[in-house]
């Protein structure tokens, strides 16, 4: 928070036309230019290289109003309206128009208390049921919230406190508009004279609410209507202190009166370009980085370089679908024409929601729990707007513009930290995590950047050859004891009502299926299963025992850390002697899986009575000691952010500076269609695909000269995903996963088996060469490689119903 702006006080009404820059303080006084730089500078700080806008659609729900704002071309006169409020139909007509263009916000725009003036209004409320304007915005807002899952942003005026919480489960924000604090515009012959609800007081009051309410809000002045420099600052400073006392202002508008024909203001003078431009410096100046600086694009459609370098961060919402009811004259820009003006100034416009991050970070405190879901579903992991419609394991393509960012780009537009990353990733040395969670929060430019910087680094340490493994995956049991809130594939006491029965498999089903994935060219199976009650460390060694058993060339690669410390913990071992027996039994690697975020405050929300990061890192190892090596993974995209990636991939390296004993990293995006975490509304919808490949990338820097392979998850990321990721950093495409199941329960499409002429054709097409490899790089003997190729349908699974309670190895025979 930047410290309170004392102005001098407000003087007698005569004085005011007299005002001079002697009112103005003095850091404000100074030249345009200056305040700029500095106004800028700032802003770089606070936002970096990002300059947001929302994508919506407007909705005039009435034009009604009962003040009479002598620059208004929005209210009208009912004989001027086919009706006096638009019906639900029109309205959801216009929201659903918004949702298929790829809209998050519904922004509801209405005069004042259109009833306290005209019948026709009042007789079309009570017509509908309805006791109020407020009372129809409420369930309009409801009604579209439900129906589109678009977010409802509400300009509804000057509100009470039974208002402000008819209308907050139904909106992510609110927005007023102080428009001027001075009293003497309210002066007959002024521009607020007659409109009692453009009164400053009365409208600081509704600030005031809001922020008692918790109410995410949009507020700002209108500038060029008669007011003094002194007096825009005097606004400015007075929604300063409001949001000094609530932090809930999460932006201020500087908007440019014009002269609109039929007022009768159409003759006043608008002001100019550098009037704007030092009254958003100034904005900037006080508000400093912790507020945004919005200044509506279509109304200064000439000055937009000039507006960027005065500090702003945010062109306000911009709509595909609706025109600008406001100044109907001003068209908006075309989104794809603005994105170029802003990376000519070095910068990438990003689509926000009408929530901002900050807010949405903090539910609890600034959304209500009815429109706590609502942002999640559309927010990503920096609490943006998603951005298209991709969903990890589903087969909605990733938006082509999403592609054309990673793909585009050079260094002279990247951000220098960016820049200084990389270049210190390249040489082998650990990033820190403010580093790496700046890479995360890569656009534009520097997005396509760190693609590029990751796809050299995977050249100079790997080639240009992409491996894969043919793999079995034997899930052996489905029952679990541990409650992870977002697991769709256990079966207990949390998770009875998803899909799927209880099973277990029995030691020779596990024998048979490890036979024939080696008949099939296999030279891997990876055994994983929930925590079933019954299973002890001895269940394990005769897991390993029956696989070696039926195959005893096939490599085992097997047991999370949770799996072989709960094995550990059953017959009082230490957990490397039990390992050790394990290594004797056959056991070859450990997935290096349930790590899920190595960050405690994640995990508290995600698997609290799972190991903790502390635990899961001493099991890896544990294992590394006795001479086991394991993959390393992430799964992402859920409740996390930057940060906790950024601290994942730091604990990761700093473990395999030590031990050297991870073959791989593999980040596996959250698939959400079927998790529990997510059907609750308690989570987002997974990673975004930007997400998703930078997840590849900067881990192919963080990892540099540490862990030499990246692996992309086909069954979760698709064709299209695993075409993109090969080119950031990518050199691995994981198994064939004949039997997948755990991705499938949440809710993947990919299917559960890519056989190895499927992984070729991805890699071939993405200019690489494709390699057979065994589990630890290797490359499989020719004779897997001609065996895995043209193999016979698999045959049926049998599973065994879970019974209990009994004390049993796996299926309950040996």
């Amino acid at each position: 928070m930047e410290p309170n702006v004392t102005l001098r006080s407000q003087a007698p009404a005569s004085a005011h036309a007299a005002r001079s820059a002697e009112a103005v303080p003095a850091d404000l006084a100074r030249p345009t230019a200056a305040l700029s730089a500095e106004a800028r500078a700032i802003r770089d700080r606070a936002f970096a290289n990002r300059i947001t806008y929302s994508r919506k659609v407007f909705l005039p729900l009435t034009q009604l109003c009962r003040d009479v704002c002598h620059y208004c071309t929005f209210a009208k006169a009912p004989r001027h309206l086919k009706a006096p409020y638009m019906g639900f139909d029109e309205v959801l007509a216009v929201a659903r128009a918004g949702q298929a263009a790829g809209c998050d916000e519904a922004l509801f725009t209405l005069g004042e208390r259109p009833e306290a003036r005209y019948s026709a209004a009042a007789d079309w409320l009570g017509e509908h049921g309805f006791a109020s304007t407020i009372a129809y915005v409420a369930a309009a807002a409801r009604a579209v919230r439900d129906e589109t899952g678009l977010l409802p942003h509400i300009n509804a005026g000057t509100l009470s406190d039974t208002e402000i919480e008819m209308l907050r489960p139904v909106s992510a924000s609110m927005g007023l508009m102080l428009e001027s604090g001075a009293e003497r515009l309210m002066q007959p012959g002024m521009p607020h004279h007659g409109s009692p609800d453009k009164a400053p007081q009365a409208r600081l009051a509704t600030l005031r609410r809001l922020g008692e309410h918790g109410v995410p809000t949009t507020t700002g002045i209108l500038i060029g209507i008669g007011e003094t420099e002194a007096e825009r600052l005097e606004s400015l400073a007075a929604l300063h202190d409001i949001h000094g006392r609530y932090g809930h202002i999460q932006e201020i508008i500087v908007q440019n009166f014009r002269a609109k024909p039929g007022t009768r203001m159409h003759g006043h003078a608008e002001p100019t370009l550098d009037d704007l431009v030092r009254t958003v410096a100034q904005a900037r100046l006080l508000f400093g980085g912790e507020v945004s600086i919005q200044v509506p694009p279509n109304l200064n459609p000439n000055g937009i370089e000039a507006i960027v370098d005065a500090g702003i961060d945010d062109w306000g919402g911009i709509s595909p679908v609706t025109m600008d009811f406001v100044n109907p004259e001003a068209p908006w820009p075309h989104v794809d024409e603005l994105a170029g003006q802003m990376a000519a100034k070095g910068k990438a416009l990003v689509q926000r929601l009408t929530i901002y991050p900050a807010y949405a970070r903090e539910p609890a405190r600034w959304l209500d729990p009815a429109m706590a879901p609502a942002v999640l579903r559309r927010s990503d992991a920096a609490d943006l707007a998603r951005g298209c419609a991709w969903r990890a394991g589903g087969t909605a393509p990733p938006a082509p513009a999403i592609i054309d960012e990673i793909v585009r780009g050079g260094r002279s537009a990247v951000s220098p930290e960016v820049a200084r990353s990389i270049d210190l990733a390249a040489t082998g040395k650990p990033l820190a995590v403010d580093a790496i969670e700046r890479l995360f929060q890569a656009r534009g430019a520097d997005l396509a950047f760190v693609c590029q910087a990751a796809d050299a680094l995977r050249r100079e340490a790997v080639g240009g050859v992409v491996s894969y493994v043919v793999t079995r995956n034997i899930n052996y049991t489905n029952v679990c004891t541990y409650g992870c809130r977002f697991c769709a594939f256990s079966k207990g006491k949390t998770h009875e009502d998803l899909r799927g029965t209880p099973y277990t498999v029995s030691l020779a089903e596990v024998g048979r299926r490890t036979a024939e994935a080696w008949e099939r060219g296999a030279t891997e199976v990876c055994m994983q299963g929930g925590i079933h009650p019954d299973y002890t460390g001895d269940t394990y060694l005769a897991v390993c025992r029956a696989a070696k058993a039926a195959s005893p060339p096939m490599h085992v690669h097997a047991f999370s850390p949770l799996e072989v410390t709960q094995g550990a913990r059953t017959l009082g071992l230490p957990l490397e002697t039990f390992l050790s027996r394990l290594k004797a039994e056959g056991l070859g690697t450990l997935p290096g899986t349930a790590a899920e975020i190595l960050d405690d405050e994640v995990r508290q929300v995600l698997c609290p009575d799972k190991l903790t990061t502390a635990e899961w890192l001493a099991a890896i190892e544990a294992a590394h000691r006795v001479g086991l090596k394991t993959t390393a993974t992430i799964m992402y995209g859920h409740v996390d952010r930057p940060v906790h990636w950024a601290r994942h991939l730091t604990r990761i390296r700093a473990l395999q500076d030590r031990t050297g004993g991870f073959t791989e990293f593999v980040p596996l995006p959250f698939v959400a269609a079927e998790s529990p975490l997510y059907l609750k509304g308690h989570a987002r919808p997974g990673p975004t695909f930007r997400e998703a490949v930078l997840m590849h990338a900067v881990a192919r820097i963080a990892f540099h000269g540490a862990i030499p392979n990246i692996q992309a998850s086909w069954v979760k990321l698709g064709p299209v995903g695993v075409q993109v990721c090969l080119g950031a950093g990518v050199n691995d495409l994981g198994g064939t996963l004949m039997n997948e199941s755990i991705t499938r329960a949440a809710g993947a499409q990919h299917g559960q088996e890519a056989p190895p002429e499927t992984l070729e054709a991805w890699i071939r097409a993405a200019g690489r060469t494709p390699r057979q490899r065994t589990t630890l790089y290797e490359s499989a003997p020719p004779e897997r490689q001609a065996r895995a190729r043209g193999a016979a349908p698999l045959a049926p699974l049998v599973n065994e119903a879970f019974v209990r309670p009994r004390r049993s190895t796996v299926g309950g025979r040996q």
